[in-house]
């Protein structure tokens, strides 16, 4: 029976530990040696019916793989008895040679003896109940599986290697500590404690809400495994489209000297000092009655909106005529602001005469030699501050983290407002519930099928 093909099916519905399932670990590329994996309980009856006995456990050994009389294939085989193998079950590897038809008839063997296929990450999901690793760590898997920048490699390794889930768990200890107060005020309410203990208790609540506050504000976990959004904009014929195939190095954008060529989003990745970055070329900003191009327009004002770097394209006879249509309506300053705008010059090489550029302002061209290394530098340079904040931060990743955190931080301010030990207690612990649906240590099922739906299936 063949393997699937595909990367990312619908999330797993079984139940935990329901039986030994396999997979391919390698995926269906092409290539010399493909990995199937196998884990549950039994499995090592499963590999004695196709290698003969076990090999030592985490040893490499050569075998061949039968089935009913037939070779099937000269195969590495790893056996990870229980407790210590990556989903906490007995597994095993067949590092087989990559034919689909030897992937093929392995397969049928694995099922005549009672294995069925891996749903999608149920590796990694039945890893997370058993304890080998919480929910942070198994998300941190998928991104490091995904991971295409070396800032993406390092997050995702930091996370899998706890440095998220330290954080959280330091806070739900915090709130604990906080919790255990609340519970002593309950039970001992008529006797009278000092007025400072009031004033601790607030500051405690306060503190918390503000790192949770400072992290939840920090974008870096986003910027790195989604890509630092840039935006090309400016007035038709600016030069955006030429400038994102300069910097790709490609011809991804249809270039003309006709006005409005542009009427879509274009969207291109390449990296930059080890961070991803999206560009997006748009529609020249501008007051038309053309329907498709006004629609163009009305979405690259949307891309502005989002993004984290505007590049603000002024051409020669923009620069020259202040005060123009162009300048006063759709390219107007409120659609730049400047903490996020770098004004760029385009087209140098079009005004030999012109004066220096603004301050703060890059003067850029794409056919020159040399005409793009100011920007490319600009840009290294601010990828660079992102990655210095970057190292030593415990940062997030996901939008699921994002509403976790930010209940709990609501939660916690709204027991340092609440008039009664007992209501507070009530928070404090919703509080912790929060973060406990993050870490997957409170309503794991909830969150489970959502988490391990983008895994690969040998993960």
């Amino acid at each position: 029976m063949p393997l699937p093909t595909t990367q990312q099916p619908a999330a797993a519905t079984t139940t935990e530990g329901d039986g030994v399932i396999y997979a391919l670990a390698t995926g269906p590329v092409a290539g010399a040696i493909a990995v199937l994996r196998v884990s549950g309980q039994g499995c090592g009856d499963m590999l004695r019916h196709l290698c003969g006995a076990l090999p030592p456990a985490r040893m490499a050994s050569l075998r061949s793989v039968r089935w009913r009389g037939e070779l099937l294939d000269e195969a590495l085989v790893l056996w990870f008895p229980s407790p210590r193998s990556y989903t906490g079950e007995d597994s095993f590897e067949l590092h087989l040679h990559a034919s689909p038809a030897i992937m093929a008839r392995v397969a049928e063997a694995l099922e005549g003896l009672g294995a069925r296929q891996a749903e999608a990450g149920e590796f990694t999901r039945r890893a997370v109940m058993a304890g080998r690793m919480d929910i942070l760590q198994a998300e941190a898997i998928a991104d490091l599986v995904a991971a295409e920048t070396e800032s993406q490699r390092q997050q995702a390794l930091r996370q899998k290697e706890g440095v998220l889930g330290q954080l959280y768990e330091r806070w739900t200890e915090q709130i604990k500590s906080l919790l255990a107060s609340q519970e002593a005020l309950i039970d001992f309410a008529d006797e009278e404690l000092p007025p400072e203990t009031e004033q601790r208790l607030q500051q405690a609540l306060h503190a918390l809400a503000s790192e949770m506050d400072a992290h939840l504000s920090n974008p870096l976990g986003r910027l790195t495994r989604e890509g630092l959004h840039v935006v090309l904009a400016g007035p038709p014929n600016a030069g955006k489209s030429s400038l994102l195939n300069a910097l790709t190095g490609d011809d991804t954008a249809i270039v003309t000297a006709v006005p409005g060529t542009t009427r879509d989003l274009l969207h291109a990745d390449i990296v930059i000092e080890g961070m991803k970055v999206r560009l997006t070329d748009t529609a020249g900003l501008r007051t038309t009655t053309d329907m498709v191009e006004a629609e163009g327009v009305k979405r690259a004002k949307h891309a502005l909106e989002g993004a984290d770097l505007v590049l603000r394209l002024v051409p020669p006879q923009a620069a020259q005529h202040k005060g123009s249509q162009v300048e006063a309506a759709e390219d107007g300053d409120n659609h730049f602001p400047p903490e996020r705008t770098i004004m760029v010059m385009s087209k140098s090489d079009l005004r030999p005469a012109a004066p220096p550029p603004p301050p703060h302002a890059l003067s850029i061209s794409t056919v020159t030699p040399g005409g793009l290394e100011g920007l490319k530098q600009c840009l290294a340079q601010r990828v660079r501050a992102l990655g210095a904040q970057h190292q030593a931060s415990a940062l997030l990743t996901r939008a699921r983290h994002q509403a976790g955190i930010q209940a709990a931080k609501t939660h916690l301010l709204q027991a340092a407002s609440a008039p009664l030990p007992e209501l507070r207690a009530e928070e404090l612990r919703m509080g912790m519930e929060a973060i406990g649906r993050v870490t997957g240590r409170v309503g794991v099922e909830d969150v489970l099928d959502s988490v391990f739906s983008s895994f690969c299936i040998g993960k």
